[in-house]
């Protein structure tokens, strides 16, 4: 199994990024897909997940209404559109794969991506 993100980079505050995660080795359709962060000196925390459709969707509510999580299981692949970004959104972006959600705590997931930097400059 690889999950390949992309997407990151230095952006200003206010501006956007759209994160991709590539999976392979995995019948993606049949997996909850997330999104968790790790920003330096603090645990990895829970950003997004989506469900096998793409109709079920969670988030932290540090990102609600802020960051949209989709996915196109034609591509097998899980976007997360990140908006208004802040500072405080500065983190290793790492993408998982879960078979079944069942909460946000990162050790529910069993597959990781390696990570996309997104630094954000005041």
């Amino acid at each position: 199994v690889q999950l390949q993100a992309s997407g990151g980079g230095l952006v200003q505050a206010g501006d956007s990024l759209r994160l991709s995660c590539a999976a392979s080795g995995l019948p993606f359709s049949t997996y909850v897909m997330g999104w968790f962060r790790q920003a330096a000196g603090k645990e990895r925390a829970f950003v997004a997940a989506i469900g096998w459709s793409g109709a079920r969707t969670y988030y932290a509510d540090s990102v609600k209404l802020q960051f949209i999580i989709s996915r196109d299981n034609a591509k097998n692949t899980v976007y997360l559109h990140a908006n208004s970004l802040k500072p405080e959104d500065t983190a290793v972006y790492y993408c998982a794969a879960t078979q079944y959600y069942s909460g946000r705590h990162y050790s529910n997931y069993r597959y990781w991506g390696q990570g996309t930097l997104v630094t954000v400059s005041s």
